[in-house]
């Protein structure tokens, strides 16, 4: 049997984003079960945010437009961003983009280099906060299992489902979660920890030290 899949960007239903600036993400590798790289795009419409406006701490980003035209603003450099155009920003760099035509995409390929690419299951949670927010909390979980599923011993996977059941409220499956993350990488739970939103509900809770220390 072929392992090769075939998969049009135009064909995918866009997601919206709503922990950023609710931008319209397709999640590329999830449909695909994609690993070797961070591999998703964005679309847009004229004067829609297309990239959320953001700088990677180690990971190197190629932007492709593949459809329509878009402006790209990196560390305050402007660019006029055709499709065809490729556009490379390396770690620390600000980075966002907006659509200058209808059904703008643009194809985001990311990697840290020389680093084995952690499966963090990032679009996953989106997709499924987007699920969560229509009320459709239990297929949003039957999302975020299948990223513990594929990645069972990459901490990002762990974290992210924490995340989600923090937001869910379910308060014991986000810490159990949120202890396993930080079992397999406590010192890099204990830093995103500190600062994300998503585990606002639990500070307070006398389990919160024991998981993130």
């Amino acid at each position: 049997m072929s392992g090769y899949e075939i998969l049009s960007l135009h064909e995918i239903e866009p997601v919206p984003y709503h922990a950023r600036g609710g931008e319209k993400l397709l999640t590329v590798d999830r449909l695909l079960d994609y690993r070797a790289a961070g591999v998703n795009a964005w679309t847009g419409d004229p004067g829609e945010r297309l990239v959320p406006e953001h700088s990677e701490d180690t990971d190197e980003e190629l932007y492709a437009v593949v459809a329509g035209r878009a402006t790209f603003t990196v560390d305050g450099a402007t660019l006029d961003a055709p499709a065809g155009t490729l556009v490379h920003v390396t770690a620390g760099e600000n980075r966002t983009a907006f659509a200058e035509e209808p059904g703008t995409i643009v194809l985001a390929v990311g990697a840290t280099p020389g680093e084995a690419h952690p499966a963090s299951g990032w679009t996953s949670w989106v997709f499924a906060d987007a699920l969560r927010r229509e009320g459709r909390v239990e297929e949003g979980r039957r999302a975020m299992a299948t990223v513990l599923e594929r990645n069972p011993s990459a901490w990002q996977a762990s974290y992210n489902v924490a995340c989600y059941e923090a937001l869910a409220g379910n308060t014991g499956a986000a810490f159990e979660h949120l202890s396993r993350a930080a079992q397999i990488d406590a010192e890099a739970v204990r830093r995103l920890a500190a600062e994300d939103s998503d585990f606002d509900s639990l500070r307070d809770d006398p389990r919160w030290q024991e998981a993130v220390g």
